[in-house]
């Protein structure tokens, strides 16, 4: 197994662990757990394919993805109760995930194109896209809508990531290096709240009160 399939693999379970974790929050059934799960784990992925007409989709060619997510369903159903903080370590996950899958997302991107841009912007749909259906569907707070950032970590892993294959690096060391940097800023975001700056606007009125 190369090492973009083990990224690959490994930012699916991840995923779809979260996904456990925000339907073991709600409550919900085994369905509602394996729904979640696999939504969450395959999401990104799915999003990145369809963007670079890699059809059929990466998990219709290889099915063992749904029993990733499968898998990971079924453990989290009759463990989940054990965490301490569910949000917490759904959160940790997610960065987790994310960093993985912002590299794997670059590779796939850089390769059926050979664009950096096109790189940057599959990188971060693969990182992100898993997360925001599954805050969608769980109706969880998007982490779209959280203060610290957390899009610009996946773009920044998949923004090293690419640099360091521009430089001729081992896939080893450029795999590392993009993992390693979007968790680093993650991370940071998540201890320190790290955040960019925002517009200046204030927030927007009620739209009762501009009718």
């Amino acid at each position: 197994m190369t090492i973009l399939e083990i990224l690959d693999y490994a930012g699916v379970a991840v995923f779809a662990a979260t996904g456990a974790l925000s339907a073991s929050r709600k409550q919900l059934d085994i369905i509602g757990y394996l729904f979640l799960a696999s939504v969450t784990g395959i999401g990104g992925g799915t999003m990145r394919d369809v963007v670079l007409g890699a059809t059929p989709v990466f998990w219709v060619l290889k099915p063992t993805y749904l029993l990733v997510c499968a898998s990971v369903s079924v453990v989290l159903f009759f463990t989940a109760h054990l965490f301490y903080s569910r949000y917490r370590v759904l959160v940790w996950l997610d960065a987790i995930g994310m960093s993985a899958y912002c590299v794997m997302g670059a590779a796939k991107g850089l390769a059926a194109t050979g664009s950096p841009a096109v790189a940057l912007v599959t990188g971060m749909l693969t990182a992100t896209f898993g997360g925001i259906l599954r805050d969608l569907l769980a109706g969880e707070p998007s982490v779209l809508l959280r203060p610290e950032v957390y899009v610009t970590a996946a773009l920044i892993g998949s923004g090293v990531f690419v640099v360091a294959t521009m430089f001729g690096l081992p896939l080893a060391a450029t795999s590392a290096l993009g993992v390693i940097s979007a968790f680093t800023v993650r991370a940071g975001a998540l201890r320190y709240g790290w955040t960019l700056p925002i517009g200046k606007a204030g927030p927007g009125r009620d739209p009762d009160d501009v009718m």
